[in-house]
Parts: C-alpha cells; structure tokens; sequence
C-alpha cells in the first residue's frame, strides 16, 4: 500500500525565495507602510496628506490610529 502524497506550499525548492516572491513581499511591504505610516516622510506635507485621505478608512479597518 502507497502512501499519499502531500504538497507543502512554501519556498521554492532549497528553501530559497525567487526574485517575484522577494518584489512581491517588498510591494506588500511598502504597500502596508504608506497605508499605516506614512504622514510625510517619504512624500511631499500634500502628497502625503492625499495619500492618508485616500487610505484614511483602511486605517481604521485596520486599528491603526491616524489622527
């Protein structure tokens, strides 16, 4: 009697990342900082400031306090 198979979904083979799922992390990434952090920093006081307007819902979705 065989056993089955199983599929393990994770890092590619060697348990190496592949350069799609390192740009992947790092869109996320950036993507969650200009949504909960960013006020300024990187961006311009009125890019900045159309950027919290645009996510301001997704911060309180998300718990993060903006004001």
């Amino acid at each position: 009697m065989s056993s089955p198979t199983t599929q393990v979904l994770g890092p590619t083979a060697g348990g190496r990342l592949s350069m799609v799922e390192w740009a992947l992390t790092a869109v996320a990434l950036f993507a969650v900082y200009l949504i909960l952090q960013e006020n300024g920093v990187l961006f311009s006081e009125q890019v900045a400031n159309y950027l919290h307007e645009f996510t301001h819902d997704a911060r309180h979705a998300l718990g993060a306090p903006c004001h």
